[in-house]
């Protein structure tokens, strides 16, 4: 949380400073060596999107492993008490599966390569289809990987004699077929060749108000497919699941460790949810490969900066744009990946949570064979309530953290600009070393209320309203936490990249007439990318990680939430 959140505070303090005060006020280049913010600027595309999206997606593949080797004890435990044997491979097999998605993400990335000679001859697209073939390379190698890793390891025989590896195998490819669904969603969302970005560069012919409108629009729109996405991948995984129960009795009993006990176990529902978490790791097999994607944009982006601030040609600079476009598009298919998973692996640790109630308490009521988590109850509503207000407060907290970062980050700049005519002028250096300052400092200052909004909230609710309360939070929490990352996230992301569509020249006139850099068509899309900076970059990405870590707090703290 603090990598991501911190990491999102820093970068956007320093890329808003730099805009506003340098492309606006001043109207010089982006990454011009005469701006005071434009190192800050650089070193937080590294902090922000290397050092915080690892942490996001580190949290996914930890998380995802636990839940699912949770949810594997419980399997083992359904064989041996049906059985009789002991088959630690429903353990084990999530770790194998990871490590199998890394050797198909390794032959991705040596895969993504761009035909021709190299420098100009590289164009926008040629980098984005390089990066995406080697994507599809490593997708098809993972699915490979998967069904054999699952036919190898659980080839128990289900119902309709059919081994349970097979079906499980097909989960897997579901959630592989779910990760390359959100490589497609994000980039219709966000890519300067698709309607909703036209859009946002459109509503800029008409100013700064009706950029900003566009683009909140477009932000709520991009809520629909990830969610009928995610959707049908828990829906159809689920049912796979179910088809490979290995264990032909609807109910077994398992005892509980340390308590002379038992609870009965409905083996098609714990089936189906070990579906959901095959699912989510044969997603997170690609979760190298899109991490490499990912910093494809900060490697671009001071590609770029390095070539304004040694006065490369302007040829040199308009490749490095491309790429850079590229790369906004890139670190948008991360933050849809990241939030997809999510998604996904807080499904799996709430059922986890689920069950570890149910080995708390095993005289807890079922319905469908599972612990029910009832709205009705006036604990559990407000807990529900309280889920979807922390999404909202977190967010808020978050921007208003980047807004008090920039401004005192605005305000330096402003004033060095002031004190020393000779910056402007080429003949002074900035004091470079001032903003970065500015931008740490602020990054560990106003992390803090956010993170002990987040830690506190779920152990406050599950403590005082108990273990129901606290099961609505997370689940509502979940909900409305994904939704508004998406939101944040492909909202902030179209609008960059309208930003981007202007200056490469794609608006024009009816007369045919470019309205490129300096236009007033221009300096409205870069209020717009200036608003949409701490949504993308700050608190949609952190968004990602609340949503693990209710998911993890209420899991680890439930003992304290039932007494």
């Amino acid at each position: 949380l603090f990598a991501q959140l911190g990491g999102g505070i820093y970068t956007k303090a320093a890329d808003v400073g730099a805009d506003l005060v340098g492309k606006v006020e001043a109207g010089i280049p982006e990454d011009d060596p005469r701006n005071p913010a434009v190192i800050a600027d650089l070193v937080g595309d590294n902090v922000g999107d290397c050092a915080g999206r690892g942490a996001d997606l580190f949290e996914s593949t930890a998380a995802e492993n636990i839940g699912a080797m949770i949810l594997g004890v419980l399997l083992y435990e359904m064989v041996r008490s049906s059985t009789g044997q002991a088959q630690p491979a429903w353990i084990l097999f999530p770790l194998v599966v990871r490590a199998f998605g890394l050797i198909a993400s390794m032959v991705g990335i040596l895969s993504a390569r761009v035909s021709g000679k190299g420098g100009a001859d590289v164009t926008d697209k040629a980098a984005l289809a390089a990066l995406n073939n080697g994507y599809f390379i490593m997708a098809a190698i993972s699915a490979v990987m998967m069904m054999a890793v699952s036919m190898g390891m659980l080839g128990n025989t289900a119902r309709g004699g059919i081994s349970s590896g097979f079906w499980y195998g097909l989960a897997g490819l579901v959630g592989i077929a779910t990760s390359i669904a959100f490589v497609y969603i994000t980039q219709y969302y966000t890519a300067g060749s698709w309607r909703p970005v036209k859009e946002i560069a459109e509503a800029a012919r008409t100013g700064p108000a009706t950029t900003i409108i566009s683009g909140i629009a477009v932000g709520f729109e991009t809520t629909f497919l990830p969610t009928v996405a995610i959707s049908i991948a828990l829906a159809l995984s689920y049912f796979l699941g179910q088809q490979g129960n290995p264990v032909a009795a609807e109910t077994v009993n398992i005892p509980v460790p340390g308590l002379n006990t038992q609870f009965s176990v409905a083996t098609s529902v714990a089936a189906g949810i070990f579906g959901t978490a095959v699912a989510t790791m044969g997603m997170l097999m690609s979760c190298a490969y899109i991490l490499a994607m990912d910093t494809f944009g900060p490697i671009t982006d001071n590609a770029g900066g390095i070539a304004e601030m040694s006065h490369q040609p302007a040829s040199v600079r308009n490749i490095t744009d491309g790429l850079d476009a590229v790369g906004n598009t890139t670190k948008a298919l991360t933050k849809g990946y990241a939030v997809g998973s999510a998604a996904l692996a807080a499904f799996l640790l709430f059922s986890a949570y689920l069950d570890k109630i149910r080995q708390l308490r095993p005289d807890t009521p079922l319905i469908g064979g599972q612990v029910p988590i009832n709205l009705s109850q006036i604990e559990v509503f407000i807990g529900a309530l309280i889920g979807a207000m922390l999404v909202f407060l977190f967010s808020s907290l978050a921007i208003r953290a980047v807004g008090r970062a920039a401004g005192q980050m605005i305000e330096e700049v402003r004033r060095q600009f002031r004190a020393d005519p000779g910056i402007m002028l080429g003949t002074s250096r900035p004091d470079y070393a001032r903003a970065v300052d500015i931008s740490a400092q602020a990054a560990l200052r106003e992390m803090i209320a956010p993170g002990l909004l987040a830690v506190g909230t779920p152990v406050i609710v599950g403590v005082v309203l108990k273990w129901q309360a606290a099961g609505g939070l997370l689940m509502v929490g979940t909900i409305v936490g994904v939704l508004m990352a998406n939101v944040l996230n492909n909202g902030g992301g179209a609008w960059d990249n309208a930003k981007k569509f202007i200056e490469s020249g794609g608006l024009k006139d009816p007369d045919g007439t470019v309205l490129g850099k300096g236009t007033e068509a221009h300096k409205a899309s870069v209020v717009g990318d200036t608003v949409g900076d701490p949504f993308k970059d700050t608190a949609g990405p952190s968004l990602h990680v609340l949503i693990k870590l209710l998911s993890t707090i209420t899991l680890v703290l439930a003992p304290l939430f039932i007494k």
